[in-house]
């Protein structure tokens, strides 16, 4: 079973131009929220997620799934597919959740959908180009992905500096104390809905990473209104090592 969530045929032929491999690459991009028949809208946005393995798992940020559902109402956790007026609630179900990556991974029932390969991120090195597809600003510009262009600029600890003792609480210090993780630092703009995008290969569209935060400018707002322009993905062997353990519970 392992094999088969990890050995996905890609779906881009190498030396492929960046626009032949979004189009290849877009039909495997979800949306992550949850539909609640009485709310208006019916379905909540809270980040991009892309699908991986036989076209039923569904990767994304761990940060990105309500650890509460409101049951009473009938809400429902799932994936948005298609794109523009053509749209499709999916439920899924959680599988396992990856605090410490910051991953989730999703289950859907039904008909596959198109999946992405995973690469190798150890063979990612600092300069290589690299893109992400993802719904930047969730549904206020339509669920339409959008792919923005990446630098691999530092593969860095994931611990970042404080910017003054106030930042310091009791989860900041416990993280100190932990063996920090590498991840890929980029020179690459994402927005709070590209949380769960995928970094991929401009070329073959294989997956190295998972876009999970960027760097802000002092206020929450400013990640729309004035961004860094630096911002992070937890490279794909999370994701490998995660599928492959929920793959061993079955």
């Amino acid at each position: 079973m392992a094999a088969a969530i990890l050995l996905a045929a890609p779906i881009c032929c190498v030396g492929a131009t960046l626009a032949q491999t979004i189009t290849s690459v877009k039909p495997a991009i979800v949306g992550i929220g949850t539909m609640l028949p009485s709310r208006s809208p019916a379905v909540s946005f809270f980040a991009t997620g892309f699908v991986v393995g036989d076209g039923l798992s569904v990767i994304s940020n761990a940060h990105a799934v309500p650890a509460v559902l409101d049951a009473a109402h009938r809400e429902v956790l799932g994936v948005v597919t298609g794109n523009g007026d053509k749209l499709e609630f999916r439920s899924a179900t959680v599988v396992s959740i990856d605090k410490e990556h910051d991953l989730v991974h999703l289950r859907l029932s039904g008909a596959p959908l198109p999946a992405l390969r995973l690469g190798d991120s150890a063979t990612m090195q600092e300069g290589d180009s690299l893109a992400f597809t993802g719904f930047p600003l969730g549904m206020s510009l339509g669920m339409q992905p959008v792919t923005h262009r990446a630098t691999l600029s530092a593969i860095t600890p994931i611990l970042l500096p404080a910017l003054s003792a106030q930042q310091l609480d009791a989860r900041a210090i416990s993280q100190q104390r932990k063996p920090p993780f590498l991840i890929f630092q980029l020179d690459g703009t994402a927005y709070p809905g590209n949380s769960g995008s995928p970094l991929y290969d401009p070329d073959d569209g294989a997956v190295y990473g998972v876009i999970n935060m960027t760097l802000l400018k002092n206020l929450k707002e400013n990640a729309i209104s004035a961004p860094s322009g630096i911002s992070y993905a937890i490279p794909a062997h999370f994701v490998q090592l995660l599928l492959q353990q929920d793959a061993g519970k079955k």
